[in-house]
């Protein structure tokens, strides 16, 4: 038998006073609220320490340890909370594509959620970096749909369908993906790659992201982006260990791992080019 989630920690964790019922208005105001709270970063792949995706390690982690992590913890978290509410969510995989051709085949290491609720489909994220969904998306081709931050659309892609997001006056795509449902073994197989993979981007630099009422904030190594709806970005580079920690301590609003790795990683980062990995 399946224990019951910590629900009342986790929306503490996120801000959520009310009583949540499974309504579209309860989604959505969950939804905006967690990648407000909690971070995107990979402070456990960059300094070697195992991530583990069972809930009782998601929930030590973020809601105790004040942590936050990456797709899959996000999402995972964010299922198992919808699920303790009462709505019917289905894990889905994506092939992350921002950057990339809309044709380029790329693994399936992005998780997403299909959220099915009064007979209509909705697409849940809140584990996608930089651009995470503030707002769940309804599963409706073509139509440029409206968030608390940029628009976004689904369109259809042969059997797939894309992601996209409206980034000035362009349509940029981030992932394709299928409604083929997923399991924690088929992220688990994927986490562990992401996080092992000598050239795995969450292995050899530092990330970190996390949303606000009007703004996005983006750390990629010492680099420190902070983008203003309307188009504004403000760049700002970090020069040493000091600066990183009080970064990712105020802008993210993490409790950061007590170990020996973070001191030394951070200096190396502080030192780095904003090229460099």
């Amino acid at each position: 038998m399946r224990e019951q989630f910590d629900l009342g920690s986790y929306l503490r964790r996120i801000g959520y006073a009310e009583q949540p019922v499974p309504t579209l208005e309860t989604l959505r105001k969950i939804h905006e609220r967690h990648p407000h709270a909690i971070a995107f970063e990979n402070l456990n792949p960059l300094l070697r320490i195992p991530v583990r995706l069972d809930e009782a390690s998601l929930v030590k982690k973020i809601l105790h340890g004040r942590r936050g992590g990456y797709c899959y913890e996000h999402n995972l978290l964010l299922k198992r909370a919808l699920e303790e509410i009462g709505f019917e969510v289905t894990g889905l995989a994506a092939r992350v594509l921002l950057n990339r051709p809309e044709d380029a085949i790329t693994p399936r290491t992005h998780m997403l959620l299909r959220v099915d609720l009064d007979e209509e489909t909705w697409i849940a994220d809140v584990g996608f970096g930089g651009m995470t969904l503030t707002a769940p998306l309804r599963l409706i081709e073509d139509e440029a749909q409206s968030t608390p931050h940029e628009p976004f659309r689904v369109v259809r892609f042969h059997s797939d369908y894309l992601l996209q997001t409206q980034v000035r006056t362009e349509w940029r795509t981030l992932y394709r993906f299928n409604l083929e449902e997923q399991h924690l073994p088929d992220y688990e197989v994927a986490n562990w790659y992401l996080s092992n993979n000598p050239e795995s981007h969450f292995v050899t630099g530092l990330i970190a992201a996390r949303s606000s009422p009007g703004r996005r904030y983006a750390l990629r190594n010492n680099e420190l982006a902070v983008h203003e709806l309307g188009g504004k970005t403000t760049r700002t580079r970090l020069t040493t260990a000091g600066e990183l920690r009080e970064c990712l301590e105020r802008t993210f609003g993490l409790e950061l791992p007590e170990v020996p790795e973070l001191g030394r990683t951070l200096e190396r980062i502080a030192a780095s080019t904003p090229a460099e990995g």
